[in-house]
C-alpha cells in the first residue's frame, strides 16, 4: 500500500514540478493570466485546474496505451508522422528555450540575492541538474517529491499572511473595468495547453517507466489537484495587493508586507521552482534525443545545457517573438487532440 501511494504522489509531484516556473513564485504568470481579471480570473483558475486534471491524466493513460517512450512518439499519434516531424521541431526550439531561460533565472537569483556572478549560479544549476539527471527517473521523482511540498506549503503560508488584509470576499468578487473579454475567455485554456503541450516531455517517459495505470491515474489526478491549489492560494493572495499588474515580481512585495520573515524561503521556493522545470525539460529532451543518437546519457545532457547556455547568454527574446505565438497555436490544437483521442478514456 505504501509503495502504491508513494507512486501517486511522485507522479504528481513530477507532474507539479514540470509545470511550475519561476512564474509562478514571482506570481506574474497568475497576475498575467487570471487575477487581473477579478471574479473571472477565479472562475478561469477553476477552469484551468479542471484542464490540469483531466488533461493531464490524459495524456499519461494514451502514453502508457499507445507505449510511447517520448513526446516525438506521443504527437505522432496525435497529429500523425508528416505533420508531427514538424511538430517537434517547434517542441526543440520552445523547451531549449525555456531551458536557457530557467538556466538564466537560476543565476539572476544568486546574483540578485546572494551577491554574486549570475555565471556562479548558471553554472552551479548546471551542475547540480546533470548529477540529478546521472541518476534517471529516479532523480527527477525524488527532486520533485522533496521541492513540490515546499511550493505548497509556501503557497499556503503566503495565502494565510495575506488573509486578514482588508475583505477578501471584496476582492474576491472584483468585477474588471474592462468587462468580459475575448482574451480573458481564452486565457484558462492558452495557459494550460502552453503549459501542458511542454510537459508532456516529462509526462509521457514517465508513463512509459510507471505503466500501471491506476497509479498514473491517480498521480495525474493529484497533481492536477496540487496545481489548482497552488494556483488559487497565488491567486488570492495576490489579488489583495493594489496595482498588482504593475509589479515584476508582485510576490516580492506582499513578502516583505505580509511575512518579510519568510523572505528566503521565498528565494528557496523561487529556485525551486527553477530547477525542478530545469531537469524536467532536459530530461524529456534527453530521452527524445537519445532514440536518435545511441550515446552515454550524460553526452547528451551536456550537450543540452551547453546549447542552453549558449541561448541564454546571447538572448532567447527575438527568437521567442517569432515562435511562441505559433507554438501557441499549435498548444490550443495538442489539448483539443488530446482531448478528442479516444485512447485515454476510460476501459
Amino acid at each position: 500500500m505504501l509503495s502504491r501511494w508513494s507512486g501517486i504522489f511522485q507522479i504528481a509531484a513530477v507532474y507539479v514540478g514540470t509545470v511550475v516556473g519561476a512564474g509562478f513564485a514571482t506570481g506574474r504568470e497568475i497576475v498575467e493570466f487570471f487575477t487581473r481579471y477579478g471574479i473571472y480570473g477565479f472562475i478561469g483558475i477553476l477552469i484551468a485546474g479542471y484542464i490540469f486534471i483531466f488533461t493531464g491524466t490524459k495524456i499519461m493513460l494514451i502514453s502508457t496505451r499507445i507505449r510511447a517512450t517520448s513526446y516525438e512518439e506521443f504527437n505522432q499519434f496525435l497529429f500523425g508522422k508528416k505533420l508531427a516531424g514538424i511538430i517537434n521541431i517547434f517542441f526543440l526550439i520552445m523547451l531549449l528555450g525555456v531551458t536557457a531561460v530557467m538556466i538564466s533565472g537560476s543565476g539572476a537569483v544568486f546574483e540578485e540575492q546572494l551577491g554574486v556572478p549570475k555565471s556562479v549560479g548558471s553554472w552551479s544549476t548546471i551542475i547540480l541538474a546533470s548529477l540529478v539527471l546521472m541518476m534517471g527517473m529516479r532523480g527527477v521523482f525524488t527532486v520533485n517529491s522533496f521541492v513540490v511540498p515546499i511550493m505548497i506549503c509556501f503557497s499556503l503560508i503566503l495565502f494565510f499572511s495575506t488573509l486578514g488584509n482588508g475583505d477578501f470576499l471584496s476582492f474576491l468578487t472584483q468585477v474588471p473595468d474592462e468587462g468580459i473579454s475575448l482574451k480573458m475567455i481564452f486565457s484558462p485554456f492558452a495557459y494550460t495547453a502552453f503549459n501542458l503541450a511542454l510537459a508532456q516531455a516529462v509526462l509521457v517517459p514517465v508513463a512509459n517507466e510507471v505503466r500501471d495505470e491506476k497509479i498514473i491515474k491517480h498521480g495525474a489526478i493529484l497533481g492536477g489537484i496540487f496545481l489548482t491549489i497552488i494556483l488559487l492560494t497565488g491567486h488570492f493572495s495576490l489579488m489583495t495587493l493594489p496595482d498588482v499588474t504593475s509589479y515584476e515580481i508582485p510576490s516580492a512585495v506582499i513578502m516583505r508586507t505580509a511575512a518579510g520573515q519568510l523572505y528566503w524561503m521565498f528565494i528557496l521556493v523561487i529556485y525551486g521552482e527553477i530547477f525542478t522545470s530545469v531537469i524536467g525539460n532536459i530530461y524529456g529532451l534527453q530521452r527524445q534525443i537519445s532514440s536518435y543518437v545511441k550515446v552515454p546519457s550524460i553526452l547528451i545532457i551536456a550537450i543540452i545545457f551547453l546549447i542552453a547556455l549558449i541561448i541564454s547568454e546571447y538572448g532567447y527574446g527575438r527568437l521567442l517573438g517569432y515562435i511562441y505565438p505559433v507554438f501557441g497555436y499549435i498548444s490550443l490544437v495538442f489539448l483539443m487532440l488530446v482531448w478528442k483521442s479516444k485512447a485515454g478514456k476510460e476501459k
